[in-house]
C-alpha cells in the first residue's frame, strides 16, 4: 500500500514539473488514471483501445517522466529549495522577539512564510 501511494505521489510531483512534455494522449492516459482514479478497463473504454495499451502508455509517460527529471532535476531542486526555506524561516523565528519586531525582518519574514505556503501546494 505504501508502494502505491509513493508511486502515486511521485508521478503527480512529475506531472506537475513535466506534463507539457508528454504527448496528449499520455496526459490523458495520466490524469484519468492518477487524479480520476480511473482503472486500465475504463479508460481503455474511452480510448478504444485495449487495457494493455493503457498500460504501455502510461508506463512509457512514467519512465519519460522519470526521464525528464533525471535529465533536469526540477523536482528535486523545488524539494531542496522548499526545505531550505522552511530552515531560514524556523531560523527568522527563533529570532529574539524585538529583533523580529524590526520592519524589515518582520517584512522579510512576511515574505518567506508566503513563498513557503505558496510552495506547499505544489
Amino acid at each position: 500500500m505504501d508502494h502505491m501511494l509513493n508511486k502515486v505521489l511521485r508521478v503527480g510531483q512529475l506531472y506537475d514539473f513535466y506534463n507539457a512534455l508528454l504527448t496528449e494522449k499520455q496526459r490523458d492516459c495520466l490524469n484519468m488514471h492518477y487524479l480520476q482514479d480511473l482503472s486500465l478497463a475504463e479508460i481503455a473504454e474511452q480510448f478504444g483501445v485495449s487495457r494493455q495499451a493503457v498500460h504501455d502508455i502510461l508506463r512509457r509517460a512514467e519512465q519519460t517522466l522519470e526521464e525528464y527529471e533525471a535529465k533536469l532535476g526540477l523536482a528535486a531542486r523545488y524539494h531542496e529549495e522548499r526545505t531550505l526555506l522552511a530552515e531560514v524561516v524556523s531560523n527568522l523565528e527563533q529570532l529574539p522577539h524585538q529583533i523580529r519586531q524590526l520592519p524589515e525582518l518582520r517584512c522579510a519574514l512576511t515574505k518567506l512564510s508566503v513563498l513557503l505556503e505558496d510552495t506547499r501546494e505544489v
